[in-house]
C-alpha cells in the first residue's frame, strides 16, 4: 500500500525537526526578550540619569541664585550711606563684579530709576533713566527680584537680579542689581554648560513664560517653546522624566526639575537613537556567545533522536512484515529500553492474535442495538466467544423490566421505547469500561462482568435495581426490574448453560414478586435473593399484562 508522502517521514527526522524548531524558537524568543529588556533598561537608565542630572543642576542653579542675592544684600547694606558718593559706589560695584564670575555687569539705580553707578563703566549707561517694565520691577515691588529675560539699554539679552537699598529709617533709596548675560559666559553658563555631549544630548533652561533662557547653542536662546509636555510639567513644579518628540521631530529622553527660586525649569535630554546606538552591537555579541551552545544542544538532540527512534523504527519495519511466519520471533527480538516502546511491542505481539480482530469487529454497527446503543445478540455472542477463548472468568446479570407490557399498553410504544433507552443509559453509567452491556431482546438485558466474583456481581446488580427503582422514567414514572446473577465457571462449566442459569434466576425473581435480585447456583437452583419491598406499580391506563 502506497503511503502519502508526509507519512514517509521517520520519527528521527520528526524529532530532529521538532528540536531544531524548538531551539530556534527558544533562541529567537530569548534573543528578542533580551533585546527588549536591554532596550527598556537603557531607556529607563537614561531617563533616570537625565532626571537626576537635571535635578542636580536645578539645585546648583538655585543655590547660585540664592548666593547672588546674598552678595547683593551685603552690597546694599554697604551702599545705603554712600548713595551720593560716586567713588564709593564705583569701588563697590567693581568689587562686587570681580568678586565672582556670577555677574557680567552690576549697577546701582536710585529711587527715580536713574543709573547712578555701573561696572564695567564701558557700558555708558550711567545717568540713564530705566523705562522697561523688567528694569523698573525692582522699584515698584521694593523686594528682591529676579527678572524675566529682557534686552538692556546696551543691547544685551539678560536677566537682572536686584536687591533693594534702604537707609536706617527704612526709606527706599533704590536698588543694586547684577546682570547675567544669557548669550555670554558667566557662572550660570559655566554650571549648565560643563557637561555638554557631542551625541545630540543637550540641556536647556526655560523661564516661567516658556522662553528658553539657556541652551548650548546660543542662537536658540530666547526661543518660545510650545506644545512640549516636559516644559508643561516642569513649569508646574514637577520633577521627573519623559520620552517625547521635540520641536525638531527628534525622539528625546528627557529628565526635568524646577528651580524654586525663579520658577524656571531645567531640562536634560538625550536623543533616543543615541541611547540605543550600541544596543545592536551588544546583541550581536550575545548572539555570537549563545550560538555555539545551541549547536551543541542540537548535536546532543540529534544523537538522542537516533537512540530514541531506533526501537520504534524497528517495530515499524517489522509491522510491515506481520503476515510472515517469523513475525512474532522478529518482533520479540527487538530490544526496547523505555516504557512506550515496550508497551507498543507488547501490543503488537497481542495484536497478532484473533482477539483484537474480534474485539474490533464489536465496534461495527452490526453488533449494536440501534435503539439503546448496547450490544445486540450478535455483539453479545462475539464477546462471549472472546471470553471463552481467553478463559476469562465473568459474572452474568440477566434483567427484565417488570410489567413492561403494561407500560406499552398504558402509555404507548413510544414511551416504552423511551423507557428502554433510559434504562440502557442507567446501566451504561454504572458499567466499567471492560463490562459489556447487551440487549438480548425486547425488555430483556444482559450484563457481562469479566473478572468479578459472584458476591460482588450480586452487589452491583442490587445497586442497579435500587437505582432504577428510584429513577423516574420519561413518560412512565417509576419502574422496577428483576435480576438474575450467575457466574462462569462457578455456576456451570458451560458458558451457555451459565446464561440459562442467569435466566432461570431472573424468572425466579419474577416468581417471587419482582423487583428483586436472585443468585443462581451450580445445581441450577436459585439460592439467594434480595428482600426489599417493591415500589408501587406504575399507573395503569390500559389492561394489566
Amino acid at each position: 500500500m502506497l503511503l502519502p508522502r508526509f507519512l514517509k517521514i521517520d520519527l528521527r527526522s520528526l524529532i530532529l525537526a521538532l528540536a531544531v524548531i524548538s531551539v530556534m524558537a527558544t533562541l529567537s524568543n530569548s534573543f528578542y526578550a533580551t533585546y527588549e529588556a536591554q532596550r527598556a533598561l537603557l531607556i529607563s537608565n537614561t531617563l533616570d540619569a537625565n532626571r537626576v542630572y537635571a535635578a542636580k543642576l536645578a539645585e546648583m542653579t538655585n543655590t547660585m541664585l540664592q548666593s547672588s542675592q546674598s552678595q547683593l544684600a551685603y552690597s546694599a547694606a554697604l551702599l545705603a550711606p554712600a548713595m551720593k558718593d560716586d567713588s564709593t559706589l564705583l569701588s563697590e560695584m567693581q568689587r562686587l563684579q570681580q568678586q565672582t564670575a556670577t555677574f557680567n555687569s552690576v549697577a546701582v539705580v536710585n529711587a527715580d530709576a536713574v543709573v547712578v553707578a555701573v561696572y564695567p563703566d564701558t557700558l555708558q549707561v550711567k545717568g540713564a533713566r530705566l523705562t522697561s517694565q523688567s528694569a523698573r520691577l525692582s522699584i515698584t515691588t521694593r523686594q528682591p527680584v529676579i527678572t524675566d529675560p529682557f534686552i538692556s539699554l546696551s543691547g544685551n539679552y539678560l536677566i537682572s537680579i536686584s536687591y533693594p537699598i534702604f537707609d536706617k529709617e527704612q526709606v527706599y533709596l533704590g536698588y543694586v542689581a547684577g546682570t547675567i548675560y544669557l548669550q555670554s559666559h558667566n557662572m550660570l553658563s559655566g554650571i549648565l554648560g560643563q557637561h555638554y555631549y557631542q551625541d545630540g544630548s543637550s540641556l536647556y533652561v526655560v523661564d516661567r513664560n516658556r522662553t528658553r533662557i539657556y541652551h548650548p547653542d546660543s542662537a536658540r536662546v530666547g526661543e518660545k517653546i510650545r506644545d512640549n509636555g516636559v516644559v508643561d510639567k516642569v513649569l508646574s513644579g514637577e520633577e521627573g522624566a519623559l520620552a517625547l518628540t521635540d520641536e525638531t521631530g527628534t525622539e528625546m529622553l528627557a529628565g526635568f526639575a524646577p528651580i524654586p527660586q525663579t520658577h524656571w525649569g531645567v531640562v536634560a535630554q538625550r536623543p533616543r537613537a543615541a541611547t540605543l546606538a550600541g544596543l545592536d552591537q551588544q546583541m550581536m555579541h550575545v548572539l555570537l556567545k549563545i550560538i555555539p551552545i545551541n549547536l551543541l544542544i542540537l548535536l546532543f538532540i540529534w544523537i538522542s533522536a537516533i537512540f530514541i527512534s531506533r526501537p520504534l523504527w524497528q517495530l515499524a519495519h517489522k509491522a510491515k512484515l506481520m503476515d510472515q511466519q517469523e513475525s512474532l520471533k522478529n518482533i520479540a527480538r527487538i530490544r526496547v529500553w523505555y516504557f512506550e516502546a515496550a508497551q507498543l511491542k507488547q501490543a503488537m505481539l497481542k495484536g497478532l492474535g484473533l482477539l483484537n480482530t474480534r474485539i474490533t469487529q464489536l465496534h461495527n454497527d452490526s453488533h449494536t442495538d440501534s435503539m439503546t446503543g448496547l450490544f445486540n445478540r450478535r455483539g453479545m455472542q462475539q464477546m462471549l466467544d472472546s471470553y471463552q477463548a481467553l478463559g476469562q472468568p465473568l459474572a452474568v446479570i440477566a434483567l427484565d423490566i417488570d410489567h413492561f407490557k403494561q407500560i406499552n399498553d398504558g402509555f404507548g410504544h413510544d414511551v416504552g421505547d423511551q423507557v428502554l433507552a433510559a434504562l440502557a443509559a442507567l446501566m451504561q453509567q454504572g458499567a466499567r469500561q471492560a463490562d459489556a452491556v447487551c440487549r438480548s431482546g425486547g425488555e430483556e438485558f444482559l450484563v457481562l462482568l469479566p473478572g468479578l466474583p459472584l458476591p460482588l456481581a450480586f452487589e452491583i446488580a442490587e445497586r442497579l435495581r435500587q437505582r432504577v427503582a428510584a429513577h423516574p422514567m420519561p413518560g412512565a414514572g417509576h419502574i422496577t426490574i428483576s435480576l438474575g446473577v450467575a457466574h462462569w465457571p462457578g455456576s456451570d462449566d458451560d458458558l451457555n448453560a451459565v446464561l440459562k442459569q442467569a435466566d432461570k434466576a431472573l424468572y425466579e425473581a419474577k416468581r417471587r414478586g419482582r423487583n428483586r435480585t436472585v443468585l443462581a447456583s451450580r445445581d441450577q437452583q436459585p439460592v439467594h435473593d434480595s428482600a426489599l419491598p417493591p415500589p408501587e406499580d406504575p399507573p395503569k391506563r390500559g389492561h394489566p399484562d
